[in-house]
């Protein structure tokens, strides 16, 4: 079955991210969106406006201009946050929901509540300090213990762009439970210590519509391992079927 695909970049990305997956997904016969989020274009323009609500929308407004319905909206990291909030507003466009390697939306909580409180005081002050976007990681700490080559860690480093600081501190808003959403979630077995996922994504095993899959890679699975993540998506549109 040939699936329809809308691909929301992670953290200090655009579309230009999900460019191998992009590419795989197409050759397979699957229609393919991937979105650039506001704010994340370019490194230079004024982010004050762009708030979580605003990347939400984006969504919202791609899928209704374009007519697009029936569709699997797929999270990365940041835009786990962003996809959860997208199935909630538009269940009868949004037929599944992929988080790979995501934060996930909780009803009144921002990304930073997932960090301990001190560090999530710092991350605001840092936003704070760099005219509202949260700055992006260099290449040495983007490649570390990520399975990315040097020349691949590279080019992510450098087209980064500072992430719009608003949408990691604002708060999510869920009218329904995110248990009741048919999902998958996406665990990259390189970023977690023995295995361990978090509390809130752990929890969604116990979901009846949610199915999990790992891929032995590391944050960046778009980059690092494509082939075996465009696989993982065909299937996932070949089984809901």
């Amino acid at each position: 079955m040939k699936g329809r695909f809308v691909l929301l970049p992670g953290l200090w990305t655009g579309a230009w991210g999900w460019e191998p997956v992009t590419c795989g997904l197409r050759r397979r016969g699957h229609h393919v969106r991937p979105i650039t989020l506001s704010g994340l274009a370019a490194p230079d323009t004024d982010v004050s406006a762009v708030g979580l609500q605003t990347h939400v929308d984006d969504v919202l407004s791609v899928l209704e201009t374009e007519e697009l319905g029936d569709v699997i909206v797929v999270g990365h990291s940041y835009s786990g946050i962003v996809a959860g909030q997208v199935a909630d507003r538009a269940p009868d466009r949004v037929a599944h929901t992929v988080f790979v390697e995501a934060f996930l939306p909780h009803d009144g909580r921002s990304m930073l509540h997932a960090f301990p409180e001190r560090q999530r005081a710092e991350e605001l002050r840092l936003i704070a300090d760099n005219h509202g976007r949260w700055p992006a990681p260099d290449s040495a700490i983007v490649a570390d213990g990520q399975d990315l080559s040097p020349r691949q860690a590279q080019w992510l480093a450098e087209r980064f762009v500072g992430h719009p600081g608003r949408t990691i501190a604002e708060p999510a808003v869920l009218t329904r439970p995110l248990a009741h959403q048919r999902a998958t979630y996406v665990v990259c077995a390189m970023e977690h210590f023995g295995g361990r996922v978090s509390a809130d994504v752990s929890a969604m095993r116990a979901a009846p519509n949610w199915t999990f899959h790992t891929l032995d890679t590391g944050h960046w699975p778009m980059i690092s391992a494509p082939d075996p993540l465009v696989a993982l998506l065909t299937g996932i549109a070949a089984q809901r079927r």
